[in-house]
């Protein structure tokens, strides 16, 4: 067995238990961050080969990815699925200060019409060449992740630790894209209070772009908001009370 079919062990040292809940915050940054830093392992050289790129999640919270195969990055991972993507939120002050989210875990190809569907809600723009015959998308399937939340606010977790449970939420799932344009058929003030209950800057021209048994995400230009449910909802029905308990 070479490195690269190795599982992956124990990517990080422990930390020390932080009092703060980190997985909420790296769940949201999985969501709420539009671009990422991926990096790849070169298949000529074996350095760490870094680019940027666009980002979506899936359902269960999954980095989803659209990547030329003319790109290096992805050449490289068709010889070696391992990756890394860094996650980051922007903001003033100090760069270091604002909390990132590294992942750990390896790409594979996605094909199906709904994953399409999720990354061009998120990424409108990309519908010029998502169909291009070079390009195609790709899942990230986690297998560990370090959170840095700022000063003496550190943790690590488990790939699956970031992921959503779906099996049960089918109808749901099946459900977004309605809910979706009736979400965004409502003033635009609806959704800014969305985002606002989110602790985002509700002035800006906010749109629903997913949503999940955990939540729903929003997103205005490249600024990206999570706002979070405190309970699973598995259809339509349990997903509208829990925005609105959120909401409130």
């Amino acid at each position: 067995m070479n490195d690269a079919d190795k599982p992956l062990k124990s990517p990080f040292v422990p930390l020390a238990e932080n009092s703060f809940d980190g997985l909420a915050l790296a769940r949201k940054l999985l969501r709420a961050i539009p671009v990422g830093a991926l990096a790849t392992l070169a298949k000529d050289t074996g350095y760490p080969f870094a680019t940027l790129t666009s980002v979506a999640t899936l359902h269960d919270g999954a980095p989803l990815l659209l990547l030329s195969s003319l790109a290096h990055h992805t050449k490289n991972i068709r010889a070696d699925a391992r990756a890394s993507l860094l996650l980051a939120e922007g903001g003033k002050g100090d760069p270091l200060a604002h909390p990132r989210l590294t992942v750990v875990g390896r790409l594979a190809p996605i094909v199906d019409a709904r994953s399409r569907k999720r990354f061009l809600r998120r990424h409108p723009k990309a519908e010029l060449y998502a169909d291009f015959a070079d390009f195609g998308f790709w899942r990230l399937e986690p297998e560990a992740a370090h959170l840095n939340g700022g000063f003496a606010r550190a943790a690590d977790y488990r790939g699956a630790d970031l992921l959503a449970p779906v099996a049960a939420a089918q109808c749901l799932i099946e459900a977004e894209d309605a809910m979706l344009d009736e979400l965004n058929a409502q003033p635009r003030e609806v959704r800014a209070a969305l985002a606002a209950a989110a602790g985002e800057d509700k002035l800006s021209q906010w749109r629903a772009v997913g949503l999940d048994p955990g939540g729903l995400d929003l997103a205005s230009g490249q600024a990206g908001a999570r706002l979070s449910f405190t309970r699973t909802a598995e259809n339509p029905a349990q997903w509208r009370e829990a925005l609105a308990e959120a909401t409130r």
